[in-house]
């Protein structure tokens, strides 16, 4: 994610693909092709065959086997009165990449994977949003979303509602991940190795606050045994803290 660049690698073609105005296979052939003529790298081509004739169909084939009993899941017995902030739908937040990620979608009706997946998805399942009211938002705001692609990436992928169907583990971090995978955050007020005061970053609290809420349901995880040490270590003074800031932020605190 780099500020000012607002697609990088991305193709943009999810809109066309989902309404049928393209197909998959025409997709795969237009790529292959180009690699066949020198036009395309061959990493490049496996990784973006991968994602439509991988991905995509697998996605399509969640929808198909898990529906309709899917749409009503909340593995992690999230709030059903816990839907997204106000910034969702406005931008109006100073965490810069929550900021600009809702200004390309609010453009663009677009924001690409990392986007979606690691600043929208991320925050909304660190609030603890019910994933229903997080696929409904998502429907709502994405010009390329309709049902079938929608939900097991929102509900399913994003706010790991579905408790491992799609993934095995949640796609949970701090905001380090997103000072390491960004320029956002050198413009940032909030500090991303921060969990606790003022400047600390809400993703980093509620990352911390994730974890300790839900660190019996996740023990049985080997992918999350490195995170849950991390959490170990906090001490019980910080843990205390990181609450506190945490509720806060779930009911509306400023950010």
């Amino acid at each position: 994610m780099w500020a000012g660049s607002d697609f990088l690698y991305h193709s943009r073609l999810s809109h066309a693909m989902n309404l049928h105005l393209l197909s998959a296979q025409e997709v795969v052939q237009a790529a292959t092709t180009a690699w066949a003529s020198g036009q395309a790298p061959i990493a490049a081509t496996e990784g973006f065959v991968r994602q439509v004739l991988g991905w995509r169909e697998y996605v399509r084939g969640i929808y198909w086997l898990k529906m309709p009993q899917y749409a009503q899941l909340n593995e992690l017995q999230c709030d059903p009165d816990q839907d997204v902030p106000s910034f969702y739908w406005d931008g109006k937040t100073e965490m810069a990449c929550v900021a600009d990620s809702m200004r390309l979608l609010i453009e663009t009706a677009y924001a690409h994977h990392i986007q979606r997946l690691m600043v929208l998805g991320l925050y909304a399942q660190l609030l603890g949003v019910h994933p229903e009211s997080f696929n409904r938002w998502h429907m709502a705001m994405y010009a390329d979303a309709i049902d079938w692609v929608s939900l097991p990436n929102a509900l399913g992928m994003s706010q790991h509602g579905d408790g491992g169907i799609m993934a095995t583990k949640p796609y949970c971090a701090s905001g380090n991940y997103i000072n390491g995978m960004s320029n956002y955050c050198g413009k940032c007020r909030y500090n991303p190795k921060l969990a606790v005061g003022d400047n600390a970053c809400p993703f980093t609290t509620l990352y911390w606050d994730f974890l300790d809420r839900h660190s019996q349901r996740f023990k049985s995880n080997h992918r999350m045994t490195m995170q849950l040490k991390n959490l170990e270590r906090k001490s019980p003074s910080e843990m205390e803290q990181i609450r506190i800031r945490a509720t806060e932020l779930r009911n509306g605190k400023p950010v």
